[in-house]
């Protein structure tokens, strides 16, 4: 597994994870595709994590907390289910025993919760209702924390945003249609990581929307 991998956190970084090769975990039935990653088993890590049906992965502790967004299928563990469109949070020192009868795609993030940011949540974002963002954009917000936010963001086909500054930088993940901005076009399953006070002008043609964490680099 790679390692030290997209961690210069001063530089963009953007990957099509569609055009990127599944590579093996420890678990059998349990594939990844790196994103950024600090070290085999251990560390900062994002990914892109497939389970087969009926894989599951050993139960283990967050020593920094882990974030996932459930993209396609079901996935459990012992505390319940959680379908296309769940957004997860288990805090630094929780453990589980993850799994999936029939078989899911996973957005991970291990080991990067802010110190004090104790907050466990199992949303199922398919419930929640649209709020009314700017411009034409419409959001769902998952999580606050000193500076750092989650959400999901609709954007309506033909919209523009002003250009602006990333305080604290940007991440997004393509969930449906395609991102664009001055730099390039985005399609769904792109990641993009953008550095503390970076600068770009995004607009979309097509219905598109994002899943975006803004104010953690």
């Amino acid at each position: 597994m790679i390692e030290n991998f997209n961690l210069d956190m001063s530089q963009v970084v953007v990957i099509d994870s569609q055009q990127q090769p599944w590579l093996d975990s420890p678990a059998k039935g349990v594939q990844r595709i790196p994103l950024e990653r600090e070290a085999a088993e251990s560390g900062h890590v994002t990914s892109i994590v497939k389970y087969a049906a009926g894989s599951q992965f050993a139960p283990h502790e967050h020593p920094k907390g882990e974030e996932i967004f459930v993209l396609d299928g079901v996935f459990s563990d012992e505390n319940g289910d959680y379908p296309a469109g769940s957004y997860l949070r288990n805090p630094a020192g929780s453990r589980h025993g993850p799994f999936s009868k029939e078989g899911c795609t996973l957005f991970v993030k291990l080991n990067q919760f802010k110190s004090g940011d104790d907050t466990q949540l199992a949303l199922n974002t398919e419930q929640q209702p649209w709020l009314q963002g700017q411009g034409g954009l419409t959001v769902k917000p998952l999580h606050q924390f000193e500076g750092e936010s989650v959400a999901l963001v609709h954007w309506p086909a033909g919209e523009r945003f002003a250009p602006h500054k990333h305080w604290g930088g940007e991440e997004i993940l393509v969930l449906k249609g395609e991102f664009k901005d001055e730099h390039g076009s985005y399609p769904k399953g792109t990641w993009i990581r953008s550095p503390h006070l970076s600068e770009h002008f995004p607009f979309v043609d097509e219905e598109t929307i994002i899943l975006v964490k803004v104010g953690h680099l």
